[in-house]
Formats: C-alpha cells, sequence, structure tokens
C-alpha cells in the first residue's frame, strides 16, 4: 500500500520460495535488523536511515548497509508458508547472509525478531559479529499449556486483535493505530509509523487487511512462549551483546516486556553483556518514534565503529 524507501531484494530459500528483504545503504558493514512478531522490515526504516543517512540511498557511502528481511508470513513475505518458529527464521537468515555473499553481519532484533537473533547467533556463531537486542530476545514467563493462546492475546492486545479484521480504508486502519495506547499520545505519530502501518496492508477498499495472518502469529508466539531452545541459546552465545530496553511496555503501561529480573539472568547467562534503558519510549516507539530511533541508530552506530576498530 506504501513504497518504503529502502531497496526490495528476494532472497531465495533452500525450500523453494522467496523472502522479501529492504535493503537501505551501499557500502557500509551489514546490519541484519529482524522485526517482531506482527511487524514488518520497513519497522527499521527510521533506524537504518539515521544509518545511512537521507532516504537511504542504496548506491551512496554509508556508515551501515542495512538489510531487513520481511519474515515469512508478514509484508512482502506474507505468501511464504510455514512451518515457522525462530528455529526456522534464523534459516532464512542463514539464506539472506548467503544470498548477499556476506560471511558475517551485525544482527538487530526487535521484540520476537530478538529471538530470532539469539538463535540464529547460536547456531551461526562464525556468522555474528554481535547482537543488539532491542526490547526483546530473554525468555518470557512460561504460561501453563493451555494459557498459550490466552497469554498472547492479553500481551499482544490490538496488535492481535486487527488479524481477524477487514479495513474500509487506509485511513480507518491508520485510525486503528493511532488509537492504540503506544502511538496515542500527542507527538508520537509520525512518518515512520505511518508508513509501517501502511505497509502492513493488502487487498483493495472496502477489504483492506493486515499482511500477516493470525495463523503465523499464533504459532511464532507459541514458539516464543514454550520452546526450550532460547534458554539454551542465550547461554550458547560466543558474541557480545548489547539489549536496548524501552521503560513502558506494548500497550504504554508503566511495566516493561523486560523485567529487571529477566535482565539479570540474561547478565549472568552472558559472557559479555551490556544493557541500556532508552528513556520516553514504550515497546514500539523504541524503534518507531523520533526519539528511540535516534537511541538505536547511535548506538549502532558507536558499536559498529568499535568493531571497525578492534579489527
Amino acid at each position: 500500500m506504501t513504497q518504503p524507501t529502502g531497496q526490495p531484494i528476494d532472497v531465495p530459500l533452500p525450500d523453494g520460495q522467496v523472502l522479501r528483504a529492504l535493503r537501505w545503504g551501499g557500502r557500509g558493514p551489514l546490519v541484519v535488523a529482524l522485526h517482531g512478531i506482527t511487524q514488518s522490515a520497513v519497522t527499521f526504516q527510521a533506524m537504518a536511515e539515521r544509518l545511512v543517512g537521507g532516504s537511504g540511498d542504496a548506491g551512496a557511502d554509508s556508515e551501515a548497509t542495512v538489510v531487513a528481511p520481511d519474515l515469512r508470513g508478514r509484508g512482502g513475505s506474507a505468501e511464504v508458508p510455514g512451518p515457522y518458529g525462530m528455529a526456522v527464521h534464523a534459516g532464512d537468515v542463514a539464506a539472506l547472509l548467503d544470498h548477499l555473499g556476506a560471511d558475517e553481519a551485525t544482527v538487530v532484533g526487535h521484540s520476537m525478531g530478538a529471538q530470532v537473533a539469539v538463535v540464529f547467533a547460536a547456531r551461526h556463531p562464525a556468522r555474528t559479529v554481535r547482537l543488539v537486542l532491542v526490547d526483546g530476545g530473554l525468555p518470557l514467563p512460561r504460561p501453563p499449556e493451555d494459557q498459550v493462546d490466552a497469554t498472547l492475546e492479553a500481551v499482544l492486545g490490538p496488535a492481535l486483535e486487527r488479524l481477524s479484521r477487514t479495513f474500509s480504508s487506509v485511513e480507518e486502519y491508520l485510525d486503528y493505530w493511532r488509537a492504540h495506547p503506544a502511538f496515542a499520545r500527542p507527538g508520537v505519530w509520525n512518518r515512520h509509523v505511518e508508513a509501517c502501518m501502511r505497509y502492513d496492508l493488502e487487498g483493495s477498499a472496502p477489504s483492506l487487511r493486515p499482511r500477516v495472518s493470525e495463523e503465523t502469529v499464533r504459532a511464532d508466539g507459541a514458539d516464543t512462549l514454550t520452546s526450550p531452545e532460547l534458554d539454551s541459546a542465550l547461554r550458547d552465545l560466543a558474541c557480545p551483546v548489547t539489549l536496548l530496553r524501552a521503560p513502558r511496555g506494548m500497550l504504554d503501561q508503566p511495566e516493561p516486556l523486560l523485567s529487571d529480573e529477566a535482565v539479570a539472568r540474561a547478565r549472568a547467562a552472558v559472557g559479555v553483556f551490556d544493557d541500556a534503558v532508552v528513556e520516553g519510549t514504550n515497546h514500539y516507539t523504541i524503534l518507531l518514534g523520533d526519539q528511540g530511533a535516534t537511541a538505536v541508530a547511535d548506538r549502532v552506530r558507536a558499536l559498529l565503529a568499535s568493531d571497525r576498530a578492534s579489527r
């Protein structure tokens, strides 16, 4: 429904499917960026533009080359079928690096994408320079098996509820998101939020719908809540990890997604672990808000410079 500023690229997968990705920048070190459970590659547009300059011209010199896939079942990869789960997405990230001819990358993940990043790094240590986890990547409290769906609904709220709806117009869909608690405060809505939500739509009025299926989200959500691999993957990480946290949750509530206790457990499990709170943000605006995107881009830029200096 809208053209993102990143250059679209198609990534062949070993199972014969094709994954869509967006690329910003041209000649800087590679940053692979992995989005959250109901979102898309455009979640990283604000961060990418700040890293590469301008609107992300793929032919220009830049501080980084940012490539963000639409994970299977979402966005431009909406028609890529399952199976789903963190291990499958991690395999798709490896296929992305192969397609780009890249031996390694700095991997940035937001929310569920941070969990994909952790699993990828544990399975492909030689291909991961470092991890930057943005309000995600740590094990969440495991619910009883019969409460997984209810837990997802409680955590995701309107982001999940919208997947069973159709919308009569683009404006109706944008208004739906404008009323979301994460974006309802004055001054939060911006062109990056709008671009992300416009990109999310497919179909024709009056039957527009999000480009992610409820089945996909529930399958990946169950994996994030019940799979034991994330715990073991964190312990197996060989690369440095930076965690950037939002002080407010998915619904802009004062309780963050990641508790201090969860962060303390991760710090004890990971060899090189640094974390910081990005003040003034919630789970969404840590990437989509101007303040959050700037803070994340600045930290990634500093880490890339540090990595270059140490080599």
